[in-house]
């Protein structure tokens, strides 16, 4: 797949109707500050179309991208360790939750975690989330660049294994040298068939 167009939609503080709703869509899931942001601006080559932010939480609503006219992608809330208060941590658990519930159109979850970390308490609930609620996922390990190439499989079977996932149930990326993009680029066309 080739992303030759992206736009922004709308921002939602609760999973609703939208312009254009109905299409198909990938939604981004992750902790805050693991790269949701730069990896879809990444994906589509444009740097600004998402606020980056080194700030965790900045991603407080739903945001929603049309991608080349024939699906969206939606940009969760990061879950985790964002210094927000702990109702406004609900606030967020409780609309990705709805959004989950809702979505009948929702064909891929790309899980995103850090490669540099072993996967948090948040990230194993996200992934038993997904999984038991059959939701099709993919899991994305971010920021690629900041290890070593030495330390890559180390690093993936660590996430294989706190994860309890395959090798071919994740893509490594770097949204900084586009390393891994294609690959990804590909999972998400398959999953749009």
């Amino acid at each position: 797949m080739e992303i030759n167009k992206a736009e922004f939609v709308t921002s939602l503080d609760a999973y609703g109707p939208f312009p254009g709703a109905g299409l198909p869509q990938i939604a981004l899931a992750g902790r805050s500050n693991v790269g949701k942001s730069s990896l879809l601006n990444c994906l589509t080559g444009r740097k600004g179309l998402a606020k980056v932010s080194g700030t965790p939480g900045k991603t407080r609503m739903i945001n929603v991208f049309l991608i080349n006219g024939t699906f969206h992608l939606i940009d969760l809330p990061g879950y985790g360790f964002a210094k927000v208060s702990r109702q406004e941590q609900e606030r967020w658990g409780r609309m990705m939750e709805d959004y989950f519930a809702s979505s009948s159109t929702l064909r891929l979850t790309l899980h995103l975690v850090d490669i540099r970390h072993e996967p948090t308490k948040d990230d194993v609930q996200m992934n038993r989330f997904l999984r038991e609620s059959g939701q099709p996922f993919l899991t994305v390990a971010t920021k690629l660049d900041k290890i070593s190439r030495a330390q890559r499989m180390k690093c993936l079977h660590q996430i294989y294994r706190t994860l309890s996932i395959q090798p071919w149930q994740a893509v490594a990326v770097s949204s900084e040298t586009g390393e891994g993009k294609a690959q990804l680029l590909a999972e998400m066309e398959k999953a749009l068939l």
